[in-house]
Formats: structure tokens, sequence, C-alpha cells
């Protein structure tokens, strides 16, 4: 079998992407209402915008708004994380980033697995953030043998799940057949199971030492616990949420509303009350599990260093010891935030951004009389638009997780970063965000130059 009878990996990414939307749609009918919002609203902004939606389709990211998800599982094993990585890989995937959130008072540390090339973002962006529990921060040592002991008896894959991975290894790749197959079977992970495999005083007991390892260690498998579509103006879709009666999140999480987005803004319903059956018994016992909830996210500027450096420190300002739960966190947050630049040459002029530059449409060869980037860029030879953020925020994480979790776990643990135990688990490093974003800047502007020098030698024959 040769490469080109292989089903492409954006192809399996899509087709799993569509799959689990249509599954968690079933699941959480309220997700379709939260698609009916973000589309109402897109369509809205794009409408009100025209220059925008032009320049969304010159950069190739106008298909993409539509079908843009992040997942998020979570998982309690590193024989299970390692092997969600291999399964991930099959849909290009990969995992970027490494988050602890830990120190805000959640028992995971986590990566974000992703395409992780701008053909592959602007043909399917679809991301999952996946946590492993750290089942060293139980204290209860008979507590922690529990769920040890729960999460070893557990098989998450199926064994056709698992024999596709390894024939997708072996000869690197799958035909359509078998890519269909993957994709049926591998959904039956993330799938929602009603039934947990305790009984109702064990599940109390590891509710209350965190209700996310519960959540964890109760369930057959990593339920999906949400799925995120993209919005244009999170504060439009915030409102209409509560318009519709929606029990949102009373603050947006991220940077505050500005003229030109930055990382990640989140907003969220309320984690839901869901019927479960605890294994009391013959027949089982009835009762409920908050796990999961359905958030909306707007997408802004990637930030280099020296901006992320500005956007903690502000952060951490605006924040104080009350944290977002202050009653004006959210005016002290644009006041602080006034020192962060605001428009699309400053932050390029500053480096406080990454940028994808292009030629001109309207570029012509006679224009050239200089090589000077400003100069090219304010005679409009060459145009910078931003590099989207495709990662997401630990702070924000930890602030959805715990607002969904009943908003009352504010518990911290020590501030120990476990990056290296994490890649063990993992079976692979991580990727780093600024890399990759450093890389697709260098990558347009060489692929500018090298129209440039093209452009001119024509001109000169």
């Amino acid at each position: 079998m040769t490469e080109n009878d292989f089903m492409s990996e954006h192809d399996i990414r899509t087709a799993f992407f569509q799959a689990m939307s249509q599954m968690y749609r079933t699941e959480v009918p309220l997700y379709g209402d939260l698609l009916d919002i973000v589309d109402d609203v897109n369509g809205k902004v794009l409408a009100g915008s025209p220059d925008l939606e032009l320049d969304l389709r010159r950069r190739g990211e106008l298909d993409r708004l539509g079908q843009e998800r992040h997942g998020a599982i979570r998982v309690g094993t590193a024989a299970e994380l390692s092997m969600m990585r291999r399964v991930f890989a099959v849909m290009g995937m990969h995992p970027v980033g490494y988050y602890d959130l830990s120190v805000a008072g959640v028992p995971v540390h986590s990566t974000a697995f992703r395409p992780v090339k701008l053909e592959g973002l602007n043909r399917n962006p679809f991301r999952v953030f996946t946590s492993l529990l750290r089942l060293e921060l139980i204290d209860d040592h008979a507590l922690r043998a529990e769920a040890t002991k729960l999460l070893s008896q557990r098989k998450i894959f199926t064994d056709r799940a698992i024999a596709l991975v390894e024939q997708f290894e072996r000869d690197g790749g799958l035909d359509g057949e078998s890519a269909t197959e993957f994709v049926r079977e591998v959904l039956e992970t993330f799938r929602w199971h009603s039934d947990t495999v305790v009984d109702s005083e064990t599940y109390e007991k590891l509710h209350d030492v965190h209700r996310l390892i519960a959540d964890v260690a109760c369930f057959k498998g990593p339920h999906i616990n949400h799925l995120t579509p993209r919005t244009l103006d999170i504060d439009a879709a915030q409102e209409e949420m509560q318009a519709r009666g929606i029990n949102a999140k009373d603050v947006i999480e991220g940077p505050p509303r500005r003229e030109v987005p930055i990382l990640l803004r989140q907003t969220s319903f309320k984690a839901l009350e869901e019927e479960v059956r605890f294994n009391d018994g013959a027949n089982g016992v009835m009762g409920t599990h908050t796990a999961r909830f359905g958030e909306i996210e707007q997408r802004g500027l990637a930030l280099t260093p020296k901006g992320r450096a500005l956007y903690d420190t502000l952060l951490d300002a605006a924040r104080g010891e009350e944290g977002s739960q202050a009653h004006n966190y959210e005016q002290r947050l644009q006041e602080v935030f006034a020192r962060f630049p605001d428009d699309l040459n400053t932050l390029r002029q500053e480096g406080l951004g990454y940028f994808n530059y292009r030629l001109a449409d309207s570029f012509k060869p006679d224009r050239i009389g200089v090589s000077d980037l400003e100069a090219l860029i304010a005679g409009g030879v060459v145009e910078a638009s931003p590099v989207i953020y495709e990662d997401f925020l630990p702070v924000s994480a930890a602030g959805v997780f715990q607002s969904n979790l009943g908003g009352t776990e504010q518990r911290s643990y020590s501030a120990t970063e476990a990056q290296a135990d994490f890649e063990k688990a993992l079976g692979a490093n991580v990727a780093d965000p600024f890399t990759l974003y450093e890389a697709m800047e260098a990558a347009s502007m060489a692929s500018v130059r090298a129209a440039l020098g093209a452009a001119t030698a024509s001109d000169k024959r």
C-alpha cells in the first residue's frame, strides 16, 4: 500500500471532530444552543465588518471558523496518557505546551493535542486539552490507593482502536475503510457512561477530596467534558447566553475586551447535574454527578515572550488577592490593561506579538525600491496580520474548572513544576508554543523575501 492510498491526517481529524460533535450534541443538548449562539454572533460580526471577513479569507481562516472546536478530557494513568498521544497522532495532533493547574487548586497537569503547522490549523484546528490526574496530591493514603486501584482496573480504549493505532504506526497511515473504523472505535473512549464503577460511599469520599478526582476515577472512561466553539465576539455571546436563560459564568476568563484581541478569552455555562447509577447492591443506587459544561472562546493575537511577560504582570496586578471573584474585577482588569498597547502596528513594532507576512494583492514589482520591512509595510507592498493564539492559559483554564466545580474549592497545592514527570508519562516531550509561533512568523517572512527576490529578478529581465 502506498502513501496515496492513505486518508490524510487532516481528513481523519475532521471526521473524528464531526463524529464527536454530533455525539456530544446528543448527550448535552445545551451544546447545540451554544453552537446556535456562536453562529448568530459570528454572522452579525462578519456582516458588520466586511473588511474583517475579507482579512480572514485572505489569511485562510474563514473556512475554519465554523468548525473550530477544542475539547477537554481527563485521564488517570500514565498508560492512558501515552496511548492517548498515539491515538491523536493518527489525526495529526501533537502535544503542545505544559500546564500545571495544581497551583490553582486543581490536581492535574495537562497538555493540548493539536495540529502544529499552519496548513493543518487552517484545515481543521481541532484541539483536545488533556489533563492527567496527579494522584500524589491526594493526602489520604487509603483513598490514594483506592483511586490507584480503580484506575488500574479500567481499559478506556477498545481492542480494535488499539489495533488500528498499531496498524497506523506500522504502515505509516490508514486507508479510508480503516480510518472510518478508527473514528468509530476511538469515539467510544469519549462517550458518556451514566453507570459508575464505584459505590456511592467511595464516590463521596473521592468527591470530598476533589470533585475532579471523582470525575476521573469513578467512571469507565474519560468522557468529553466540554466541546468549545470559537466566537468573534465573546461579550456578545455571553450576553446572548444570559438573554436565553443559560446559567453562564459571571466573569469572562482571560484579558479584557480590546480593539485587538490577544491570547484567549473564555466563558461557559455552569456544569450540569447529570443522573448516574452507583453500583450499590444488585440494582444500584441513583444519584447525580457534576462535571460537563458548555464553553465558548474567542482567540486573538499570539504573544511573544515579551508580550506574555507583560500580560502576566498586568493580570497578576488585576487579580490581586481576591482573583476574578472580586466585585470590581472587570473594571480593574480594564484599568490595568490600559498599559498594554492596543493597535496592531505598535504591538508588532514593539515585538509583543507574532505576525504573518504576505505580499499585498496590489503588489507590483516596480514598486520595490527598499528592502526594509517597515518601509515595505508602510508602502503597502507587504501586509502583516496576527498569528492566532492556538493554545491555552493556565489561570483561565483553572478558573473555568473551578467555577464549574462549584466555585468553593480554593485549596492550593504546592507549586512544584512536574513537567519532566508529565513528559515521562506522555512518552514524549511537549512542543514549546513560542517556538511554533516563531517558526510560523519566520516562514512567512522567508516566503515574502523569496517572492520579492523572484519579482525583482523577473523585473530586471
